[in-house]
């Protein structure tokens, strides 16, 4: 009798283990397709790296969900690139009239060709300045990632992937 007993223990504490990964892995997914529409539509987001001991900010507009990772782009040639290669840690900051989103990430490289090919083809007006051979075509998926929606009015949302 003990012996079922603990039999029946261990399989309904795996099932409760992997419905419970099954939940994280859903609520991440989306959190970052929620992080990816609010950035899509806002069309133009600023992304603030670190060059030194100086903040730098520029606009970006390219945001793709490619394998499960929220991905942007850029080239290598751009000193965007070479602060992020010195320093990974990136912030990101949209206003779509009522709401802003700020998203503290890490940015890591994805060099398979995969990864720029559906960059290219989810934003196919970068295709007259990158291809997926082209080696200044970079593309970054975030890592670590808490993005935190707010308003004048409401409670922030916060979101993690």
């Amino acid at each position: 009798m003990k012996k079922i007993l603990f039999v029946v223990m261990v399989l309904l504490c795996t099932q409760y283990a992997t419905f419970a990964q099954t939940t994280a892995v859903k609520e991440k997914a989306a959190a970052m397709q929620q992080v990816h529409d609010f950035l899509k539509k806002c069309g133009t987001y600023y992304l603030a790296t670190v060059d030194g001991d100086q903040p730098r900010v520029r606009p970006f507009g390219t945001i793709h969900i490619f394998d499960g990772k929220l991905y942007i782009q850029t080239g290598h040639k751009k000193r965007v690139a070479q602060q992020l290669a010195k320093n990974p840690k990136a912030e990101i900051c949209a206003f779509n009239g009522q709401q802003w989103i700020r998203v503290k990430t890490t940015l890591l490289e994805d060099k398979r060709k995969e990864a720029k090919q559906s960059m290219l083809d989810a934003n196919p007006s970068l295709k007259s300045m990158y291809s997926v051979d082209d080696p200044n075509t970079l593309v970054l998926y975030m890592k670590d990632t808490t993005a935190t929606i707010s308003s004048f009015s409401g409670k922030d949302v916060v979101l993690e992937f």
